[in-house]
């Protein structure tokens, strides 16, 4: 059970009621953004948030939402003194997942980083909940488990992630059996132009330095390796039911073509924006209605270049690693997730240089006894044998 748990009474709520899961993130701020914007019936119930509990209450405040979930032990007890009384306070990681499938809930925006949002993802799905999915490890980990869930409790899952609100979007122009192959597109992050030799000298203020996308530490650092798109890979996988051989990547410096997807006819056919994640959160809001964006409009009327290039495998070997996770499926997963989480954080933490977060993931994943067909159970234990795994990797 959550840290404390009182049951809501029978909703009332309009049939747009939100729960923001990780609304003090990047994804989570602009999400209420987005339904400031969109006004009624859109309206937020529910919020969550680690440990910036003061950012928290002001959104709480402010959107008057009526549950709050506070992930941190410690601050969960430390915020308890004060709380409003009419905003019901629940804690852990339990909170979540309670949060994820209440009943005057209709749309879960998970946004929590990493591995941590994956029980609260699959708790929506097996909800029957419109997922608007913006963690993309609960698919990388368990995509399985997941769609599983969705397919049986009628649950939508609509991404959040710009590339592949992109494919779900151009999707509508045609049938499914039509697609050869989707195109996911990449900025190249910082070192899209450095060699392999001097990203081995790469400091953390080189790689937090994105020069399109502002994003939280972990998903820059994502970017700066291109691990974010091997994830993206195996979350296409999941989204789209594709094999690895129709999942493509190339380099777009501009961020204005998020993805594409190639018909069997040759016909190309891709989503434009500004980078802005406005766009495909209140995409996934309002589906299958399109309404007034609060997200900057592309200037036609001045000159616009858009330059597409193959990836540089030797520069960013994690798209080999990605297409490798998809080919072999099974456990592999969730143990390069766990694997990169914990080496983003020694990176970050200058224990370790950037290019050995790839190698370390390949390094852990080729140590793993893989299961073709793990269970729930087994995912959490091999997340768990992961991560410890990977610590004593970086100690050597």
């Amino acid at each position: 059970m959550p840290f404390e748990m009182q049951r809501p009474p029978p909703s009332t709520a309009p049939p747009r009621s939100i729960a923001v899961l990780g609304s003090t993130g990047t994804i989570g701020q602009a999400t209420l953004r987005v339904v400031e914007h969109l006004g009624a019936p859109w309206r937020i119930v529910g919020l969550s948030a680690h440990r910036r509990t003061a950012m928290l209450l002001e959104q709480a405040r402010r959107t008057g939402a009526s549950t709050v979930v506070v992930t941190d032990r410690q601050a969960w007890r430390d915020v308890q003194r004060g709380w409003p009384a009419d905003c019901r306070l629940w804690g852990g990681a339990e909170g979540l997942v309670e949060l994820a499938s209440a009943p005057e809930v209709d749309i879960v925006v998970a946004a929590v980083v990493g591995a941590a949002g994956m029980m609260s993802t699959l708790a929506a799905a097996r909800a029957g909940k419109r997922l608007a999915l913006a963690n993309k490890e609960s698919l990388v980990v368990a995509g399985s488990l997941v769609t599983a869930a969705a397919t049986e409790s009628g649950a939508e899952i609509i991404p959040v992630d710009s590339e592949h609100s992109a494919i779900f979007q151009a999707m509508r122009t045609g049938q499914r059996r039509e697609i050869k192959r989707v195109i996911l597109t990449a900025s190249g992050g910082p070192f899209r132009s450095w060699t392999p030799q001097q990203i081995e000298h790469a400091s953390v203020e080189d790689a937090l330095d994105h020069p399109t996308w502002n994003m939280g530490r972990k998903i820059t650092i994502d970017s700066a390796t291109m691990m974010n798109k091997a994830l993206e890979i195996v979350e296409a996988r999941w989204l789209f039911d594709l094999a690895a051989d129709q999942i493509d990547v190339v380099v777009h410096p501009q961020s204005i073509v998020h993805s594409m997807i190639e018909f069997i006819d040759g016909s190309v056919v891709a989503q434009l924006s500004p980078p802005d994640m406005s766009l495909p959160i209140q995409y996934a809001l309002t589906f299958p209605e399109r309404k007034e964006g609060v997200c900057p409009k592309l200037q036609w009327q001045e000159a616009l270049t858009l330059e597409f290039e193959p990836v540089d495998l030797e520069r960013f070997p994690a798209i080999e690693l990605g297409w490798e996770v998809v080919r072999r499926g099974g456990s592999c997963g969730a143990v390069v997730n766990a694997a990169n989480e914990v080496a983003v954080e020694a990176f970050l933490n200058r224990q370790l240089p950037l290019p050995r977060i790839v190698a370390g993931c390949r390094a852990v994943l080729e140590a793993h006894h893989f299961d073709p067909n793990p269970s729930l159970d087994d995912l959490l234990r091999l997340d768990a044998w992961a991560r410890k795994e990977t610590r004593k990797w970086i100690g050597t």
